[in-house]
């Protein structure tokens, strides 16, 4: 099966985390490196209200073959959507053509770190937002995917994906272009070798006919896995995170699932030195030497898509 690939491209996870700033010219010497002449995406995420980047200025990434996956964070703790619309427009107006996928809200059922899901707003938000945004996408005439996403999530009453479809109704799920999935396998909650490949599609079944249908979304609809990653680091070896991504993809390929799209957490470690899980996700180190994971996904990127320019996820 044809995947389209793309990646967080940078290490930092917050301003403050006290890991190396990114240097911009390194990331996309290691992107061209990584995907070659294949069509791409550049992850990154931009906060409401605060307008922080991550990485700082991703349009400076992007070329012929790179287009930009944007992902609108929602943190405002108000009820008041009206600036958030706003925002989300003006994102179309900005990125115009460089923009392939807008993703509303990150992470909207997790209130912990990374997770828009503490605000009390988020899930109006993420319904009005979706359909704010392909109103504007088809008034400016612009071929940009609009999505959401969510972690796994292993309710039997699906209450998050439950509570979206009530809200939003038809003209929700028909401004849905695809739904994303965050995961992480074996890096929070560990997962013996042997169980994996069986755990990873018990994960991406879950997703695709129990948390969407929940929501009536449609089976043509996309999945995209917005973000997977494994941790290297103390009795984690850069040997198994390599083992893992390749496993993961050619999971992803060999389903039957409608998943049109792989991005990877993260090109580059947040700090290296560090022990901590979040700061170790990178297929390089924090000084840029690649870990083995990077020449494996190089090689995925190779075996599952075709040359072409620009990258345009089902």
């Amino acid at each position: 099966m044809t995947l389209t690939f793309g990646i967080y491209a940078g290490g930092r996870i917050a301003l403050d985390d006290g890991s190396p700033p990114e240097d911009p010219a390194r990331l996309a010497k290691a992107l061209d490196d990584l995907h070659g002449p294949h069509p791409f995406l550049v992850r990154a995420y931009v906060h409401y209200p605060t307008l922080h980047e991550a990485p700082p200025n991703p349009e400076a990434l992007l070329n012929g073959h790179r287009r930009l996956d944007l992902v609108a964070c929602f943190r405002d703790p108000g009820h008041d959507l009206t600036g958030w619309l706003a925002f989300l427009r003006g994102l179309l107006h900005r990125h115009g053509s460089t923009l392939a996928t807008l993703q509303i809200t990150e992470e909207p059922d997790n209130a912990g770190p990374g997770g828009d899901g503490e605000f009390p707003a988020v899930r109006q938000a993420l319904v009005e937002g979706v359909i704010a945004a392909k109103r504007e996408a088809r008034a400016l005439g612009l071929d940009v995917r609009v999505g959401c996403n969510s972690t796994a999530i292993f309710d039997p009453a699906q209450e998050f994906w439950t509570d979206l479809g009530r809200r939003g109704g038809r003209e929700f799920r028909e401004s849905l272009d695809y739904a994303g999935l965050d995961f992480f396998p074996d890096v929070f909650r560990p997962i013996p070798a042997d169980r994996f490949p069986d755990a990873v599609r018990a994960v991406l079944t879950t997703f695709r006919h129990h948390s969407l249908k929940a929501a009536g979304i449609p089976e043509d609809t996309p999945v995209h896995v917005t973000e997977h990653g494994w941790s290297t680091g103390p009795d984690r070896p850069d040997s198994r995170q390599a083992e893992v991504l390749d496993a993961v993809v050619r999971e992803i390929a060999a389903s039957d699932l409608n998943i049109t799209t792989y991005e990877h957490f993260s090109l580059r470690d947040a700090d290296s030195g560090q022990p901590d899980l979040l700061h170790n996700l990178g297929l390089l180190h924090d000084d840029h030497t690649p870990k083995p994971a990077f020449a494996t996904y190089r090689d995925l990127i190779a075996e599952f898509t075709s040359p072409g320019t620009p990258a345009r996820p089902a």
